[in-house]
Formats: C-alpha cells, structure tokens, sequence
C-alpha cells in the first residue's frame, strides 16, 4: 500500500458519501450487536485535536430515559413550530424530523471537555476544537453505518441542558448529538427535506480565494 487507492475504490467512496442521508423513517428491526460494533470502531479511527478522543457515547435503552428524550424533542419540536408561519409552517408540520420512535438504538454523543487526555494540545487558542473532533468521529460513524446499510437520523431539536439532566451525565460533558440508528425503511440519495421541498442542496462550492 503506497497511500493511494483505485479509481474504484475512488468511485464507491464517492458514492458512499452520496448514499449517505440523515434517517428519520426506520423498520424496528433489532440490529446485530456485530454489526453495531463494526460501525462504533469508526471512533476509535477518528482524528481528534491533540489525541484528546473526547467523545462520550451513552447508549439510551431503558424505556425512561428514551421517553425523557421524546419529550424533550416534542416540547422542543412546539416551540420551533412556533417560530414560523404561513407555507413554511405548514411545511415544517408534515416533517418527519425524528426516528426516536422506531429507532432500534439510541446514542446519545457528547464532548469531555475536561478531558486530560491530549494534555490541552491544540485547544488552548480553540477549545470548541475538541467539539469539531467528535463531530469528525460522527461522520466517520454514519459512513461505517451506511456501508452496512445501517441508517443514521441525527437529532438536534432538543434542549441540551434538559437532556443532560435526564441522562444525569457527568458535569463537563457538552451535548453534540443524538443519534437513532436501525435499518431505514427505504434507500434515497436525495436528502428527505429536498425531497419534501424544505430547501434545495446547494450545487456550487462555495469558496473565495484571497
């Protein structure tokens, strides 16, 4: 291995990325803890700022703490509502903004920033850096989860301080994601809020050089 790859490989990467969606409409097949497994190898693959790793998974399983989460999407999904009107309110009303319901797996992600791993390397001038660096080990995750034909839905309609509380997470974890994983009810490569009119995918990079 010379650091290169085929213009095959090249092609399936390309179409991976393309191939992968944010998930909101799930069967409610269980998912192999194997196959789970391969996919959250992906973390520990992932760059982060100063080799701080400082992700933080919780696996959200019990019935109570998986209510606790639906109803902080609800109350958060009202108030967004509100803050539209006309076409754009009606629309935001018929979209499926969450898999919670059906989801198999929950994962809720959050950032350690209190982490001595990394020994503060990189983050000193930019501690936000540590965030970006499990966003990063997110991506990787969703890209192992789709090459398995898993789908990946990411909530953020949520109140993150009121989901700390509910998941009693340690203090110096910061709420970056909620993640429901399962097998999707159908493949598209068209994001659902294109196809459901919400908004367009940009065609055109968008980049200035000085």
């Amino acid at each position: 291995m010379n650091g290169s790859f085929s213009q095959g490989f090249r092609d399936d990467l390309a179409r991976l990325m393309r191939w992968r969606r944010d998930v909101r409409r799930f069967r409610s097949d269980a998912v192999e803890a194997a196959v789970l497994d391969r996919c959250l190898s992906a973390f520990r693959l992932a760059p982060s700022v100063g080799l701080s790793e400082p992700w933080r998974l919780i696996r959200v399983e019990s019935p109570t703490c998986r209510d606790a989460v639906i109803a902080n999407f609800a109350a958060a999904n009202a108030q967004a509502l509100s803050s539209y009107a006309g076409d754009k309110a009606r629309l935001y009303a018929g979209l499926k903004l969450s898999g919670m319901r059906e989801a198999p797996v929950h994962l809720a992600v959050f950032c350690d920033d209190a982490t001595p791993k990394g020994a503060g390397l990189g983050a000193g001038t930019m501690p936000e850096a540590r965030a970006y660096s499990v966003v990063g080990a997110i991506t990787l995750f969703w890209l192992a989860a789709r090459a398995e034909g898993l789908g990946v839905g990411w909530v953020s309609i949520l109140d993150p301080v009121r989901l700390c509380a509910d998941l009693d997470v340690p203090d110096g974890w910061g709420f970056i994601g909620y993640l429901c994983v399962g097998w999707p009810e159908a493949d598209h490569d068209t994001p659902e809020l294109e196809r459901a009119g919400w908004e367009m995918r940009a065609r055109d990079l968008w980049m200035e050089r000085r």
